[in-house]
């Protein structure tokens, strides 16, 4: 085993990081011990520098196991970028290619060899040549029958063990509960393999969920606050990946979908695009992400309801790998978890699939901490609350819910169990429809008895008698409401039930929400990340694998300006350090200087108000930048802007207002014979046109008639 020291120097030198992440040490000295190992580690947590560093200072060759063409092109792109030797064998290339591999193989040039299952049996030949130090078996859950993304591929790997007894295995996934862990072990042959189960509590991720009313609205309204950031939105079916995308791209996003049954050439078109920032989101059914490890995206949708918390918890993490605060939302329907069993009906292994959807949606109805039910999914218990979901952060005052679940429960009774929620609400509020006139229900005694309560609060208070054992849905019979046996103590033995307080959460919601961030797009993070893009794009990489967000972030913090400071930076190794090193210390050193003179001139400038305003709008920033920068009103902003344009200064006030406007406002200026003052022309524009946009036009006209 090599000392503790060369260890480190090595996880410096090749991926620059002074110290390892938990549980990595650990996982590594085993490795070097010869032990085979089982890496249950979440997405982000650091799985690949497990075999990766050991395959640097073993002698021979680490085989990686990979599901995905773009993960292993993902994977070896980003070792070559930190000077380490790696190379893949897939389907992708010729056998000239192929050949040129062998090659290397047998010369001793290359550290890493990425492989398909699927590809195994072509390369025993060569493997019998070359020495095999480790093999790795990434996305390992694929084995199992017990877990969220079965692939029949993967079942051959067993005889791995057998065909190369004295090479350790370690096998790494990033999601499994405690069935799926010992039958990867017995697929694998490895039943002594050490365990290494990684905390699963990824605090960077917000957890939010919604109910899937207005889900576009809704998502629009969630982007805004991130005009800059990438993300992914899954969704159930092609057709909503589609839909969705277009919807997008109408409001002003680039936005692409991505499913299987798109062409080869134009998913990877989309995936490249995502990879390399020239496509902010992708909206996707689940084949999408596995094979992407994009260290940038900020946030992760889910259109639909996901059919496990295995998939899902994946999916999510695939937000905010490098650490900074990334968002996640969940949308979840009745609907969804219709078609999701219908799909649980087709599968090989019904129950256990109809078992993991129900905890699923358990999960997004619950109303308490979010990340304690994930966590104790995969058996890690949390006493104290995570105070980043949107549980903890609205929690929910509950009232007195008896009277609504006896009216509830009496309804259900009365409707003899045959109808589903709609039908029960419609009856509840008294609704005339051709579905309640139909059917006589009309006539039932408790018909419209809960007028006084709107159709989406008898919705959710009825997710709620759901949710504690009250009622439960008969899916297989078109999803009738039915009584259980706890409904009798609330209809016949007094029994009382609390329900959470609707209003209040919606208060809550209100008064906690944020307004959308300002984006400094002249900020010293913007630049670094404009550099890195450029470097890329003359790479042919994706940006993040020249350095991650958080890494950019500590070199704004920090603003090292020489080698030495640059090195310390986490995430800077020497290859890193050697090739791009000069260009962001530039960077780094020329923004800190512009900074220092601009700081001069506004010294300069102080108290003089509109020069102030005049300096920062020559900067680059909008006028709502402005306005936040110094403390003002946007109103005051635009007075300072167009006194500074009267007055001569360069400025571009069309910018701020549409021709049509102008126009318009010119037209009422001559029918209002040139009125003083502008609420003339707000009641003639019978308040369509704001105080602000007329006096913009005004002043336009007004310097367009003096240049006359």
């Amino acid at each position: 085993m090599p000392e503790s020291k060369k260890i480190l120097q090595t996880l410096k030198e090749y991926f620059g990081y002074d110290s390892f992440r938990p549980l990595q040490g650990e996982i590594i000295n085993s490795v070097f011990a010869g032990n085979d190992n089982l890496v249950i580690m979440p997405t982000g947590g650091g799985k690949s520098i497990c075999y990766q560093l050991p395959a640097l200072l073993l002698p021979g060759v680490t085989l990686v196991i990979s599901p995905l063409i773009a993960l292993m092109k993902d994977q070896v792109d980003g070792l070559l970028a930190n000077g380490i030797k790696a190379a893949f064998v897939n389907s992708s290339q010729d056998e000239k290619e192929q050949q040129e591999i062998y090659q290397q193989l047998l010369d001793k040039e290359l550290k890493l060899l990425y492989v398909a299952p699927e590809s195994l049996s072509f390369l025993d030949t060569i493997l019998s040549q070359i020495k095999l130090s480790l093999i790795a078996i990434d996305e390992a859950h694929c084995i199992s029958a017990w877990g969220h993304d079965f692939r029949p591929a993967y079942t051959q790997l067993g005889y791995l063990k057998n065909r190369f007894p004295d090479s350790p295995i370690i096998a790494l996934t990033a999601t499994a509960d405690k069935a799926t862990r010992q039958d990867i072990c017995e697929q694998l042959n490895i039943p002594d393999a050490i365990r290494h189960l990684a905390s699963f509590d990824r605090k960077n991720l917000g957890l939010e969920v919604r109910p899937g009313i207005k889900r576009i609205e809704q998502i629009i309204g969630f982007l805004k606050d991130k005009p800059n950031d990438s993300g992914i939105i899954y969704c159930l079916s092609r057709k909503a990946t589609q839909m969705l995308a277009e919807k997008l791209q109408h409001q002003g996003f680039k936005a692409e979908a991505y499913h299987a049954g798109i062409p080869h050439d134009q998913r990877s078109k989309v995936q490249e695009g995502f990879v390399n920032d020239t496509v902010q989101i992708v909206c996707a059914t689940i084949a999408f992400g596995m094979g992407i490890d994009k260290s940038n995206v900020r946030w992760v949708i889910h259109y639909n309801l996901p059919k496990n918390i295995e998939g899902y918890y994946q999916e999510i993490g695939r937000a905010g790998r490098d650490g900074l605060p990334s968002s996640t939302l969940l949308f979840h329907s009745y609907a969804d978890v219709v078609q999701l069993q219908k799909f649980a009906d087709m599968s090989g292994n019904k129950d256990v699939q109809l078992a993991k959807l129900d905890r699923m949606k358990q999960y997004a109805e619950s109303l308490s901490c979010r990340r304690k039910i994930l966590l104790s999914y995969f058996g890690e218990l949390i006493e104290e609350d995570c105070g980043n979901c949107d549980v903890c952060k609205n929690p929910p005052t509950f009232i007195d819910g008896t009277i609504v679940a006896q009216k509830t429960l009496s309804t259900v009774t009365r409707l003899k169990e045959q109808e589903p929620i709609g039908i029960v609400i419609d009856v509840l509020r008294g609704a005339q429809n051709a579905a309640i006139y139909d059917k006589g229900y009309q006539s039932l005694k408790t018909y419209g008895i809960g007028s006084d309560i709107a159709w989406r609060d008898w919705q959710l208070y009825i997710i709620q008698l759901i949710n504690q054992g009250y009622l439960e849905i008969a899916f297989h019979q078109n999803n009738k409401l039915k009584l259980t046996s706890l409904s009798k103590k609330v209809l016949f033995e007094k029994e009382k039930v609390s329900l959470a307080n609707l209003k209040d959460i919606e208060k809550a919601k209100e008064t906690t929400a944020k307004p959308a961030e300002t984006i400094k797009t002249n900020s010293l993070f913007e630049q670094l990340r404009k550099l890195r893009l450029e470097l890329a794009k003359e790479a042919g990489i994706p940006a993040y694998q020249i350095f991650n967000d958080a890494t950019l972030k500590e070199m704004e913090q920090h603003r090292p300006m020489n080698d030495e400071e640059f090195m310390q930076i986490s995430g800077v190794g020497n290859q890193k350090m050697q090739n791009y090193g000069y260009k962001f210390i530039k960077t780094i050193i020329d923004f800190s200087t512009e900074k220092t003179e601009k700081k001069k001139r506004k010294n300069k400038n102080k108290g003089n108000t509109h020069k102030e305003t005049l300096l920062l709008y020559k900067e680059g920033l909008s006028i709502e930048e402005i306005a936040v920068e110094r403390k003002l009103a946007q109103s005051t902003i635009f007075s300072h802007i167009m006194k500074l344009y009267q007055e001569g200064e360069d400025i571009d006030l069309n910018q701020f207002i549409d021709k049509e406007d102008i126009n318009a406002i010119k037209k009422a200026k001559e029918k209002l014979e040139n009125p003083e003052g502008l609420k003339p022309y707000f009641e003639y524009f019978e308040e369509a046109i704001n105080y602000n946009t007329i006096k913009l036009a005004l002043t336009i006209l007004e310097k367009e008639k003096s240049n006359h």
